[in-house]
C-alpha cells in the first residue's frame, strides 16, 4: 500500500478551530514562551543535570588521584601543557557556559568563537617558542609539548605561522572594520593641485583656529558691530556682492544678495568676552579636470542614514514561511536570508515528496520509504497569496529561482522602509569599479540584499522607464543627472532635457553641461529630435576623416577643446510627445536608437503611461535596458518588461531593473537625491559658466552641409499632391491618406490654408470661388 507523505488533512473537510494557547512566563528570564519553546524546555534541563552528575563523577574519581600523585601530577601536566593550561581552562569553563545556554550564542556569533579559538592557538604557538632560563620550563617551554608542536621545529615557521592565525582570527571577529581599513590604506590618492577660485563661489572668512562662535542672544550694540564694515573701501565693495549662504554642515545652498547701506556709522566695539568655540567641519576641495572645470567632491550629497531592522522578526518570518508551506503538505526549508532596504528575500529550498508503503516485521507494522522525488516549483508559486495572508503583508513576489542558486526566492516587504541615497551607492565598489571602467556610469540603486548595482549608459546604450505616477520616475531621472554631473564636465557630457511637465527638469537649467535651454514645449522637442539626427550623421562623417569606429577612438589623445562630448537626451513624459506628432517622434527616436551608439548619443526616456500606443514594438525593440516602476496592472508590466512582477511592487522608488544582458529583470530600491542636494549640485557647476553659445538654436537649425532644415512637415508635400488631386479634402482624409494622428493631420491643414490664403491675397483675380479644404 503506497502513501503520500504530507497530507495532514482532507481536502474536502473542515478545518477544526483550535483555541489559541496561552503563552506561559519563564522562570528564569520572565518572557513569554511558545508551545515549541516550552517542548524544548525538557532537553535544556537533562543536559543541565548530566552535566553536573558528570562533573560530580569525575570529582569523585580524580580527587583521589591528585591526593596520590600530587606534585607529580602537577609538573606532568606543566610540561604537558605550559601556560596554555589557562587557556585550556578557559575553553572548559566557555563550553560549559554554552551548555547551560542551550548553544544559542554559538549559533548567532559563531565567527566570534572561530576568532578566539585561531587566536588562543597562536598566543599557544607563540608561548612555545619562549623558553626561560631555569625551572621545569627550560626544558620544555612556556607553552609545553603541546605550544611547541603548535610552533613546529623551526622558530621562524612559528612565528609566521602564529602572526597568521592572529591575522585569520581577526578577520573571523571583526571583518567589517578591517575591510573598511584596508579600503582606506589601499584607496588611490589623487594628485592635489590648486583650486581655481569660481565665479560667485566664495566662502566665508574663516579664523585661523577653524572655529564658529557660540553665543548667546547678542545685544543691539554687538548685532551693530557684525554687520558693519570696518572701512569706506569694505563697505564699497560689500555692495551687491553674492554672499553664499551655508547649512550646519558647511555646504552652500544657494546664493543670497547681500545688500548694505551706503554708509554706516562707526560704533565702538566693547572689550571681548570669553565665547565657547566649536570646530568647523572643512568641505573637501574640489578634483581639477584637464579643460579647468572644477568636479564636485562627493560631500555636496548628504550622508547616509541606516534603517537597522529587527532580526527576531525576520527570523519569525522565516519560521511562518516555513509553517505556511508546511500546512499546505510543501515541505521546505529558509537556507538564505538577504535583508535590503526596502524587501527582504528568503531563500527557500524545496523538499520532498516521500512515498511509504507498509511492511509487515514480525507481526509489527511499519512504514518503509520506497521513493522521493523533489517538490515542483509551481506548488510554492501558487501559494503566493496564501504567504502573504500569512505574512500579514500586502503583497509578495516569488522569484523562481534565484539566478545562480538552486533556491526559490521569497520577497517580503519590511516594516521599515529604508531609503537609498545617492552618496552611499557612489562610494560602493561596485561602483567604483563601474566608474573605473566607463565614462557614464549610473548609480541605480541597491537590490533586495543589499548589495550597490551600477550601470554602465554607455553599455546599455540607452533607457526606457515606466511607472505609475508617484512610483519615483522623476526622482530617478534626477539621480540620474546628479549621477552624471558627480563625474563628468561639460568637455565630457552634454545634456538635453525635455521636460513637457515645466516643473521638474527645469531646475538644471543653470548647469553649463546643456547643450540647449530646457525645453518645455512640444513643437521644440520635436525640432530636438531632427537636430539629434543631423548631429549623428556628421558626427559619423567626422569619423570616416578619421578613420575611427567610435567616439572612444575618435577622442584618443585628444586635447579637451578637441573632444567631441557624449549627448545624453532626457525626455521626461514620452506620451505627451507622441500625442503631439506620433509617426516623427517614433521614427526618430527608433532612428536614433538604432544608430546613434558609436556617435556618443544616449537616449533616456521615462513616461507613466506603458500602454501599446506609447511604448510601441519598434521602440521597445530598441530600448534593450528598462526600469519599471510600481504600474496598475499586468498588461502594463507585460508592455515594460514583457514578464509579470511590476504590478506588485510597493512604490517610493521600488523597481524592476532589467539590463541588456540578462534575462531576468532584478528587484532594485532606487536611489534617492533630495530637492536640496540637487541645489547644491547645480549651485556648484552655476558658479563655473562661460560665456559662450548654445550648441543647439531650435529657431535656426542646419544640416551638415550648413543649410538651414525647413521647419515644415515632411508629409506635407505628400498632403499637397493630395489637395492638387482632389476637389475637397480634411483632416480626417489626410489622417486616413498619410496615416497619420489627427493632429498632425490638423496641423497639415492649418499649413495648406495659409499657403491657399497667401496665394489668394497675390492673385485675388484666380482664386476659387469655393474653398476645397472642410473641416473634420
Amino acid at each position: 500500500m503506497i502513501l503520500m507523505a504530507g497530507t495532514k488533512r482532507n481536502a474536502t473537510s473542515k478545518p477544526r478551530q483550535q483555541k489559541p494557547v496561552p503563552r506561559k512566563r519563564s522562570k528564569t528570564t520572565g518572557r513569554a514562551q511558545t508551545p515549541r519553546q516550552r517542548r524544548s524546555f525538557p532537553l535544556k534541563a537533562i543536559g543541565r543535570l548530566v552535566l553536573v552528575v558528570g562533573v560530580v563523577v569525575v570529582a569523585f574519581i580524580v580527587g583521589p588521584m591528585l591526593a596520590n600523585a600530587g606534585a607529580g601530577l602537577w609538573q606532568q601536566l606543566l610540561s604537558t601543557f605550559g601556560l596554555g593550561l589557562i587557556l585550556l581552562i578557559a575553553a572548559i569553563g566557555v563550553l560549559i557556559w554554552l551548555i547551560v545556554r542551550g548553544f544559542g550564542p554559538l549559533a548567532r556569533r559563531w565567527n566570534v568563537f572561530v576568532g578566539a579559538t585561531l587566536a588562543a592557538i597562536a598566543l599557544w604557538g607563540i608561548l612555545g617558542l619562549i623558553h626561560p632560563a631555569g625551572g621545569i620550563f627550560w626544558t620544555v617551554s612556556l607553552g609545553g609539548e603541546v605550544g611547541q608542536a603548535i610552533a613546529g621545529p623551526s622558530e621562524m615557521w612559528g612565528a609566521v605561522q602564529s602572526c597568521a592565525l592572529f591575522v585569520l582570527a581577526l578577520v573571523f571577529t571583526v571583518p567589517q572594520p578591517l575591510v573598511r581599513t584596508t579600503r582606506w590604506l589601499f584607496r588611490p590618492r589623487p594628485r592635489k593641485v590648486k583650486p581655481i577660485p569660481l565665479a560667485g563661489y566664495n566662502k566665508p572668512a574663516v579664523s585661523t583656529s577653524s572655529t564658529r562662535s557660540v553665543l548667546a542672544p547678542e545685544s543691539p550694540v554687538q548685532a551693530q558691530e557684525k554687520t558693519a564694515p570696518k572701512s569706506d573701501d569694505m563697505s564699497k565693495a560689500a555692495v551687491g556682492v553674492p554672499k553664499l549662504e551655508l547649512d550646519r554642515r558647511g555646504f552652500h545652498l544657494g546664493r543670497k544678495a547681500q545688500e548694505q547701506p551706503a554708509e554706516v556709522a562707526a560704533v565702538s566695539s566693547p572689550a571681548p568676552e570669553p565665547v565657547l568655540e566649536v570646530p568647523v567641519v572643512p568641505m573637501r576641495e574640489p578634483l581639477v579636470t584637464v579643460g579647468g572645470w572644477q568636479i564636485p567632491p562627493v560631500d555636496v550629497l548628504d550622508r547616509p542614514t541606516e534603517v537597522v531592522l529587527n532580526q527576531d522578526e525576520i527570523d519569525k518570518r522565516a519560521r511562518a514561511i516555513e509553517e505556511a508551506l508546511d500546512s499546505y503538505g510543501v515541505e521546505s526549508k529558509v537556507v538564505q536570508i538577504n535583508t535590503g532596504p526596502t524587501v527582504t528575500q528568503f531563500g527557500l529550498e524545496p523538499g520532498w515528496v516521500r512515498k511509504y508503503k507498509k511492511v509487515v516485521d514480525n507481526g509489527q507494522e511499519r512504514q518503509e520509504e520506497v521513493s522521493r522525488t523533489r517538490i515542483r516549483v509551481d506548488r510554492i508559486t501558487a501559494l503566493s497569496n496564501d504567504l502573504a495572508l500569512a505574512l500579514a503583508a500586502p503583497s509578495i513576489r516569488i522569484e523562481a529561482p534565484i539566478p545562480g542558486k538552486s533556491m526559490v526566492g521569497i520577497e517580503v516587504p519590511n516594516s521599515a522602509f529604508g531609503a537609498v541615497s545617492l552618496r552611499s551607492v557612489i562610494e560602493s565598489t561596485s561602483f567604483q569599479k563601474t566608474q573605473a571602467k566607463a565614462k557614464l556610469a549610473l548609480a541605480l540603486g541597491k537590490g533586495a540584499g543589499g548589495e550597490s548595482v551600477a550601470g554602465d549608459l554607455a553599455k546599455m546604450p540607452h533607457l526606457l522607464i515606466a511607472g505609475a505616477t508617484g512610483s519615483g520616475k522623476t526622482v530617478c531621472l534626477d539621480s540620474i543627472i546628479c549621477c552624471l554631473l558627480m563625474h563628468n564636465s561639460p568637455d565630457d557630457l552634454r545634456f538635453l532635457l525635455v521636460d513637457p511637465k515645466r516643473v521638474e527638469l527645469v531646475s538644471f537649467s543653470e548647469i553649463p553641461h546643456l547643450a540647449a535651454p530646457v525645453v518645455v514645449d512640444t513643437e521644440k522637442a520635436v525640432k530636438v529630435l531632427r537636430w539629434l539626427s543631423v548631429e549623428m550623421d556628421r558626427r559619423y562623417r567626422e569619423f570616416a576623416k578619421a578613420k575611427a569606429r567610435n567616439i572612444e577612438a575618435f577622442n584618443k589623445d585628444r586635447l579637451p577643446g578637441e573632444s567631441m562630448p557624449y549627448l545624453v537626451l532626457v525626455v521626461d513624459e514620452l506620451a505627451d510627445l507622441m500625442m503631439a506628432a506620433f509617426d516623427e517622434v517614433e521614427h526618430s527616436l527608433c532612428r536614433l536608437a538604432q544608430l546613434a551608439r558609436a556617435t556618443g548619443i544616449h537616449l533616456i526616456v521615462a513616461t507613466q503611461r506603458p500602454s501599446v500606443d506609447v511604448v510601441t514594438g519598434l521602440i521597445k525593440a530598441n530600448f534593450p535596458t528598462r526600469i519599471s516602476f510600481a504600474v496598475t496592472s499586468q498588461v502594463d508590466s507585460r508592455t515594460i518588461l514583457d514578464t509579470v512582477g511590476a504590478e506588485k511592487l510597493l512604490g517610493r522608488g521600488d523597481m524592476l531593473y532589467l539590463p541588456s544582458e540578462a534575462g531576468r529583470p532584478k528587484r532594485l530600491q532606487g536611489t534617492y537625491v533630495a530637492d536640496a542636494e540637487i541645489e547644491r549640485v547645480v549651485e556648484f557647476w552655476a558658479g563655473q559658466r562661460r560665456p559662450e553659445k548654445p550648441i543647439v538654436d531650435l529657431d535656426e537649425l542646419k544640416d551638415g552641409a550648413g543649410q538651414k532644415i525647413p521647419v515644415e512637415d515632411p508629409m506635407l508635400e505628400e498632403a499637397r499632391k493630395l489637395a492638387a488631386d482632389h476637389q475637397q479634402i480634411s483632416a480626417s482624409f489626410l489622417q486616413r491618406k498619410l496615416r497619420i494622428g489627427y493632429p498632425r493631420a490638423a496641423r497639415i491643414m492649418e499649413e495648406l490654408e495659409y499657403e491657399l490664403e497667401k496665394a489668394d491675397q497675390e492673385n485675388p483675380e484666380e482664386s476659387p470661388t469655393e474653398s476645397p479644404f472642410h473641416e473634420g
